[in-house]
């Protein structure tokens, strides 16, 4: 029996029970001092903690663990996205750590991660703890896939993805760092100010022992359904490109990592519970967005649509959506995949089973008030930007 196996044995039988400010990172222009350690040093009941509860709703089942994503196209959007440009305001996404990557080409002031499984905002606090464990790409890898750094991590800072997939490929797990950084990662999400269960806590391990047990080789699963063959690994993931042949993971440079790093640093991150079709959390949002002064950049939905239409709520999500308060250049990222539909998407990318889109806001609000979204196709075939 595995590891994971085992600790997922013990978390079904386990009994329910019932930002936080670190240290500044590196000072701008000091390129080659290393990054200061973060620190997890502030008491509960914090405004990371009471925003988390103040934009949340009670979570919802989804069918799949999405630990990473299922969407190797996820970075086809970057190019457009530049040139329209997307900047500042508040990012708003669903899913895991391909939002670093949209984060880091987009630099909001906040990042608002929105998901309808409780499982999404306890992996987000795993990555937060990692971050503070870690002063660059090098380390929190290390400490994502429970692997030693380099002797020199310090130095890591201008080495390609390819040479740190090639590093961590080449060195198996340490148990005692393992057991240590476990540890580490429960003093970290304890001090978030966010009340935790048991079960909570076992969970983010469970995640995170994921990440160890497979480590670059981990896949995206879904639950009853043998993994796909089209399902990419993390190893993957991380050394995609957008359209023009750029890596552009936010774990590909050193400063895309940083400025992830500083967000995380300052509790800017901040992972929800909600359903984006749901009546209480993405409104909250709307208002909190209102309240100070800003504007959504960029909203992230992945394929959640296609689930959202299936069901009938999609009315619900688009009424949602306009409450946001958004500008001309606010976008929406959605996710197409071919497989169930027989046939790739004109914007397709060979060799991918997914097709990223892009739409402005606006332009999503004009088509649903004119009628014009009665079905998935009308959603997915018309009025997506240039790539």
């Amino acid at each position: 029996m595995s590891v994971r196996l085992a600790r997922a044995l013990g978390l079904a039988l386990a009994t329910q029970l019932a930002a936080c400010g670190m240290g500044a990172p590196r000072p701008p222009g000091d390129r080659d001092a290393p990054p200061r350690p973060l620190r997890v040093a502030v008491p509960p009941e914090t405004t990371f903690a009471r925003l988390v509860e103040r934009l949340s709703e009670p979570g919802g089942f989804f069918d799949s663990d999405n630990i990473i994503s299922n969407e190797t196209s996820y970075l086809h959007v970057l190019d457009a996205m530049q040139r329209l440009p997307v900047r500042g305001g508040i990012y708003l996404g669903v899913g895991p750590d391909q939002n670093f990557s949209y984060i880091a080409a987009v630099r909001p002031t906040m990042a608002l991660m929105i998901d309808i499984r409780r499982d999404n905002l306890l992996e987000h606090l795993l990555f937060r703890a990692l971050f503070a464990m870690s002063a660059n790409r090098a380390e929190y890898l290390a400490n994502l896939l429970g692997r030693p750094a380099p002797r020199d991590a310090a130095r890591w800072g201008g080495r390609s993805i390819e040479q740190l997939v090639e590093y961590f490929d080449a060195t198996p797990a340490d148990s005692s760092l393992v057991e240590a950084n476990r540890a580490r990662v429960a003093a970290a999400v304890r001090d978030f100010g966010i009340p935790l269960s048991s079960i909570d806590l076992e969970t983010i391990h469970r995640i995170h022992d994921a990440f160890i047990d497979d480590s670059l080789s981990l896949r995206y699963s879904s639950l009853g359904r043998a993994p796909r063959p089209y399902h990419p690994t993390y190893r993957m993931l991380l050394l995609e490109h957008d359209r023009a042949g750029r890596q552009a993971s936010f774990l590909a440079h050193e400063d895309d990592f940083q400025f992830v790093r500083s967000m995380e640093a300052r509790g800017l991150v901040v992972p929800v519970v909600g359903n984006l079709a749901g009546d209480r959390a993405m409104r909250e949002v709307a208002r909190f967005v209102a309240e100070r002064g800003e504007r959504i950049s960029a909203l992230y939905v992945s394929n959640v649509e296609q689930y959202l239409m299936r069901d009938g709520s999609f009315s619900r999500f688009a009424e949602n959506v306009k409450l946001l308060p958004h500008d001309e250049r606010s976008v929406i990222i959605r996710s197409f995949f071919n497989a169930p539909f027989g046939s790739a998407h004109p914007l397709n990318v060979p060799g991918h089973a997914s097709t990223q889109l892009l739409q402005t806001i606006d332009s999503f609000v004009a088509e649903y008030d004119r009628g014009m979204l009665r079905t998935y196709y009308d959603l997915v075939g018309r009025n997506f930007l240039d790539p």
